[in-house]
Formats: structure tokens, C-alpha cells, sequence
């Protein structure tokens, strides 16, 4: 069961940076609705304090010892399974999308990933904690724009599968084009066309039938690559 947003929280952190604790336990001292219970700078000593102290909330940084990898995901990973009303802040000094994903992949609530120079004030921090106390979630902007990064490159690599007659077929279904009028425009038999469509909804992972919607996600993954109606994104050669 989720902390009461009207209650003291209790907290335990660990960071392997001693200025590090010293800074957010500073930071923390003041705020009337959160009591840190434990401070530590190993994830062996984290899991020690989660054990004696039954925290309401954890704060991790994301690499220290006793591995010097992702320490925090895995504990976070853990305490989904043995005690899952314990939210989790987990603190990163740099922007690391595919570890941000590691943590929301068995779920986004009671997580929050914030980095550690954006972590300026207390009110920041605290907001994150009295988020994924109360099953929330928080995740810094910049993790989110490296996300969406990271996932529009993965749309142009699946457009790159496209020969140079597919991506005119697909410029034309972003139009809103059916398949008889992309027919008449590009002078090919219907068959033909629905079968470069076809071959299309394949490439780029929209292969259910049932989908009705196939043609709407991949007319605007073409637009999402910034490529104008009849053109070829990025100007990359095709086949």
C-alpha cells in the first residue's frame, strides 16, 4: 500500500559520491514530510537499510559498488518483486535512455529517473519522491527527449528497408491516397500496388491485416522523418 501524501516519508539513499550524500542529505534536512532514515554509499549497504529500515521511498544513485554498473536498476528491479509499495529515485550523471527504459520496463509507478545536475533544489527532488510514493512516476525531460530520439532513429532505420518504388507508394498513402488512386497516379496495376503495400506494412512492423490503422501509423512514421510528400527522407539513396 502506498504512502499517505499527508505523512512523513521515510527515506534511505545511497550514493557512492560522499559529496553526493552530503549535498542531498543538506538538501533534505528542512523538509518537514520526509525523514531520511539511512544514508549509504554501496548498493550492498542500500539493501541492508531497505531490510532494517522499511523505507517508504529509496533514492539510488544509478552506478556504485559493489558492481559499479547499474546498481539502483537492479535493486529498483528487486523491490518490484519483494516489496512493491516502495517507490524508487533513481539518479543518473548522465542522460542514459536504455537504463531509464530498464527501469519502467516492469512498469512506470512508484519510479522516477532524474539527473543529478538538474536536480538543483530540494523541491525538484522532493516532488519525485512524494510522486513515486504515491505510485507515480517522474522522469527528467532530457531522458525523454533522448527516448524520443533514440525511437525516431529507429524509425529511419526501418524506412531505409524501403525501396525507391515503396516510398513513393508510401508518399502517396500519406497523402490519403487509396490503393486505385496511387494506382492511376503512378500508372501500375492495383494488384501491384497492393502488394508494394503490403510489403511496406511489413517492413515497417505493421503486418496485422486486422489493423485497420496501418496505413494512418505509416503515413506519419514517413512524415516523422521529415521527408516531403513524393520526395525521400534524408535524401538517402534507394533501390
Amino acid at each position: 500500500m502506498s504512502a499517505s501524501p499527508a505523512s512523513t516519508l521515510r527515506v534511505v539513499m545511497a550514493d557512492d559520491s560522499a559529496v553526493i550524500r552530503e549535498g542531498l542529505t543538506a538538501m533534505l534536512a528542512d523538509e518537514p514530510d520526509v525523514e531520511l532514515v539511512g544514508v549509504c554509499g554501496d548498493g550492498n549497504e542500500l539493501e541492508r537499510l531497505i531490510a532494517a529500515q522499511h523505507p517508504d521511498v529509496v533514492i539510488a544513485d544509478i552506478r556504485m559498488p559493489p558492481s559499479g554498473e547499474h546498481e539502483g536498476i537492479r535493486i529498483a528491479a528487486r523491490l518490484r518483486e519483494t516489496d512493491p509499495r516502495v517507490g524508487v529515485v533513481i539518479l543518473s550523471q548522465h542522460v542514459e535512455p536504455d537504463y531509464a527504459m530498464d527501469l519502467m520496463s516492469s512498469g512506470t509507478n512508484g519510479r522516477a529517473y532524474l539527473l543529478k545536475d538538474r536536480v538543483s533544489n530540494a523541491g525538484e527532488l522532493v516532488r519525485a519522491i512524494h510522486a513515486v510514493a504515491e505510485g507515480r512516476s517522474a522522469i527528467d525531460p532530457l531522458i525523454v527527449d533522448a527516448l524520443i530520439a533514440a525511437r525516431t532513429r529507429d524509425r529511419y532505420s526501418q524506412l531505409d528497408q524501403l525501396t525507391q518504388r515503396e516510398l513513393q507508394i508510401l508518399a502517396q498513402i500519406a497523402e490519403g491516397k487509396s490503393n486505385a488512386a496511387i494506382a492511376r497516379s503512378l500508372v501500375l496495376t492495383k494488384r501491384a500496388v497492393e502488394k508494394h503495400v503490403n510489403s511496406i506494412f511489413a517492413k515497417l512492423d505493421l503486418p496485422d491485416p486486422a489493423n485497420v490503422s496501418r496505413r494512418v501509423m505509416a503515413a506519419l512514421m514517413f512524415l516523422a522523418d521529415g521527408a516531403e510528400l513524393g520526395g525521400q527522407p534524408h535524401g538517402s539513396e534507394r533501390n
